[in-house]
């Protein structure tokens, strides 16, 4: 049985969507809220990998004031995003759920429904 995580904010319609999506699915899920239990710099590192993204910049909000105080540009290394997450966990694109080797963002919410279905 696959073991799932989903990084959620309960805050976040489409992240309760997301979760609602799972349950109706009957997915075993461990839930991460991230803005409440803080990411470590190899927990995000390992999200950008199984996400499969050519640039960090891709897992990130911009438009949250947080983008801005980061300093961060559509230049930023993947290694300053990542380490700006850690500080800025809003800053995480939401939600995104995880099996340990690929992870989706809920964007649409066919990208969560793909990765449970394989």
């Amino acid at each position: 049985m696959t073991n799932y995580v989903y990084y959620h904010n309960p805050r976040c319609s489409k992240s309760r969507q997301g979760l609602a999506l799972l349950e109706q699915n009957g997915t075993d899920i461990d839930i991460k809220e991230y803005l409440k239990v803080p990411l470590i710099e190899k927990e995000v590192e390992s999200l950008f990998n199984a996400l499969g993204l050519k640039s960090a910049n891709d897992m990130i909000r911009k438009k949250e004031k947080e983008y801005t105080e980061a300093g961060l540009t559509d230049e930023s290394s993947n290694s300053q995003v990542i380490s700006a997450i850690v500080k800025y966990p809003k800053l995480l694109e939401r939600p995104i759920l995880t099996n340990g080797i690929n992870a989706a963002i809920g964007r649409p919410l066919d990208n969560l429904q793909e990765l449970i279905t394989g």
